[in-house]
């Protein structure tokens, strides 16, 4: 049975950010610029680190695959959003709804669990620098990321499967730019209480018990780099962290305010300005905290954009 015949709804109407003309047009211009950066951004370090060998370590790996899905997690919600803009309309089909939300359910959960497994990856280079090489195989890595995509394809295919079975059959507008949960389940005209249990419980589960684990890496790794004697050593390696803790509890705090509560206490604004945090925000900052601060990087990149200006 199709998508489209579970709703008498075939489509539904984004609103986007502001209804304001001039408005309009400065989101525009400011979301533009940030998707065009965001992509240009992660696809440099993508290309960075494929072309260097020096590169092709546990910690560039992964970050490599942060960078590819910060691009498909943008591509998942801007596109669609200026393309309305410049076509002059708000609809996107039910089936298109369901996939964007498909799309980003998945995406969220990679960049959660990518950040976890990077967490555990400096646990192991700061803690046990000596058994590194050991711990940290070609194999394990890759069984992590792959790991990684199927638990977050079965949870994103969980929610959009039980978004599915719902009937939409008043209301069709959307007080978004893209397709999310919460204001879905509040068009929906049937009973939503599974979907939202399935968010507080198993969707809790997914996100919560990641943040967990990068919590108890970043203890460690604080109580080593105590351990250090030099002052300098100390507030390189404190700096790098508070950095990435910074990223980390703005993509976390953001989740959990929009979608770890009773949908009964959410705000539409609130809810918008969270999303576009963590949906926007989030993988434009990325390649610059994680990528940029980094002097080996940094040096790849200059020889990527030297061959390029060439």
């Amino acid at each position: 049975m199709s998508w489209a015949n579970q709703s008498s709804v075939s489509q539904f109407l984004l609103l986007g950010l502001s209804r304001h003309p001039q408005q309009q047009q400065l989101l525009f211009v400011l979301f533009l610029s940030m998707y065009l950066a965001t992509v240009l951004g992660n696809l440099l370090i993508l290309l960075a680190i494929s072309t260097d060998t020096r590169l092709h370590t546990p910690m560039y790996f992964f970050l490599s695959n942060l960078s590819f899905v910060d691009v498909c997690f943008s591509s998942t919600t801007v596109p669609k959003m200026l393309a309305n803009h410049v076509l002059g309309t708000q609809a996107i089909s039910f089936s298109g709804c369901l996939t964007q939300m498909y799309f980003l359910f998945d995406l969220t959960d990679m960049d959660n669990f990518l950040l976890a497994v990077m967490a555990y990856d400096r646990f192991v280079a700061v803690c046990h620098p000596l058994h590194y090489t050991t711990k940290m195989t070609h194999q394990l890595c890759v069984l992590m990321v792959a790991g990684s995509w199927f638990v977050a394809n079965l949870n994103s295919l969980l929610h959009t499967l039980l978004m599915a079975r719902l009937s939409f059959c008043g209301d069709n507008a959307i007080p978004h730019f893209f397709c999310d949960v919460t204001p879905l389940l509040k068009l929906s005209c049937s009973d939503t209480h599974l979907n939202e249990v399935m968010i507080l419980t198993e969707g809790a589960l997914v996100m919560i018990a990641p943040f967990v684990c990068i919590l108890v890496s970043y203890v460690f790794i604080a109580g080593a780099v105590l351990r250090v004697p030099s002052v300098g050593g100390r507030w390189k390696a404190f700096s790098t962290c508070s950095s990435h803790l910074a990223v980390v509890s703005l993509f976390y705090g953001t989740i959990i305010a929009v979608y770890f509560n009773p949908s009964s206490s959410h705000s539409a604004e609130r809810d918008t300005a969270a999303t576009v945090l963590y949906t926007v925000v989030t993988p434009l900052l990325n390649p610059f905290i994680y990528s940029l601060r980094n002097r080996d990087l940094k040096g790849a990149l200059r020889r990527v954009v030297g061959r390029c200006c060439l």
